[in-house]
């Protein structure tokens, strides 16, 4: 599974379910995100934030 964290605006390396964390990596009550490979992830919520793949697509473009 992919394991580093996402900034908003970068694109998105595989399609699937990204989880939103906090500055320090820690869970939000923000909850996910549907992204598609390829595609600019979305601005966050609040400023810090990132993305974190939880669970990619079953076909050849989910994360790795």
């Amino acid at each position: 599974m992919y394991d580093s964290l996402l900034k908003p605006g970068e694109k998105s390396p595989g399609s699937g379910q990204v989880e939103i964390v906090g500055p320090r990596g820690g869970k939000t009550k923000h909850g996910e995100r549907t992204t598609v490979k390829g595609n600019p992830l979305p601005p966050t919520p609040e400023p810090g934030q990132k993305y974190k793949p939880v669970d990619g697509t079953k076909n050849k473009s989910g994360f790795k």
